[in-house]
């Protein structure tokens, strides 16, 4: 069997070839390999008006591997900026997000969409800019948003439903290691919004979710853990009916 040997001084786990600091980040992935994502201190302030509206500040969380954390706010709480930091569609005005795997944008966020694009022209970008294959992904959000000639027209027509179902199809089509939610879709008939919870149960059983909602009941019927979110700073609770009780006392 073939050995790699270690040039002297050369520190432990170092390779031939090896930049500085390589073995140290390599130790680093080892040593944390059940973290899905990371928050270090994020603070995000808005200018509003001429004057500073903190939104989150000093948030601390790591969420794992697998989990499927649920977590509550009011609204206004800043569930939604708090969604958009965690994806990276929006950057912290103050500390640092760590994602250790493949994060998905919020769930039926219509940022991810050009609004001068057809659906098919969108997804067709989604797909190469993710390296999914283009046919299959033009397939599965077609049949899955049933926007039928609405699919070939662009998005600029569509109404906010519409928009709404092209946005969460195509969140669905690209195979994140964690999924973002910012409130279940409840648009269209009872049987398209029966189609995107069984969709996101699915999900649920292969990757890490991490949803936000105002509603306990959404929340209980796909996480086993929780958070709440409240005046600017996030409370972790491993049992979720802890985090449940902590959001009622609000």
């Amino acid at each position: 069997m073939m050995r790699l040997l270690r040039r002297p001084g050369a520190l432990p786990g170092a390779l031939p070839g090896d930049r500085p600091g390589a073995p140290a980040r390599r130790a680093a992935a080892r040593a944390a390999p059940a973290c899905a994502v990371e928050l270090e201190g994020v603070g995000k302030t808005y200018r509003v008006h001429g004057r500073d509206r903190t939104v989150l500040s000093d948030v601390n969380a790591r969420f794992l591997r697998g989990q499927a954390v649920g977590i509550l706010g009011r609204n206004g709480a800043g569930k939604s900026t708090l969604t958009r930091v965690i994806t990276g569609v929006e950057h912290p005005t103050r500390g640092r997000v760590r994602r250790h795997l493949s994060v998905s944008w919020p769930l039926g966020f219509s940022g991810a969409v050009q609004a001068s694009l057809t659906g098919a022209d969108n997804t067709r970008f989604i797909a190469r800019i993710y390296g999914a294959p283009v046919e299959r992904t033009l397939g599965l959000v077609e049949e899955f948003a049933e926007l039928k000639e609405y699919f070939r027209l662009p998005v600029k027509t569509y109404s906010s439903g519409m928009m709404a179902r092209l946005s969460f199809a195509l969140s669905l089509a690209v195979d994140f290691d964690c999924y973002v939610v910012d409130e279940v879709i409840a648009v269209g008939d009872a049987r398209f919004v029966e189609r995107c919870r069984n969709a996101l149960l699915e999900r649920r059983q292969r990757s890490t979710l991490l949803m936000v909602s105002h509603q306990v009941e959404t929340i209980r019927a796909y996480c086993d853990s929780g958070a709440v979110l409240h005046d600017g700073t996030l409370t972790v609770h491993e049992d979720l009916e802890e985090a449940i009780a902590h959001y009622h006392r609000l």
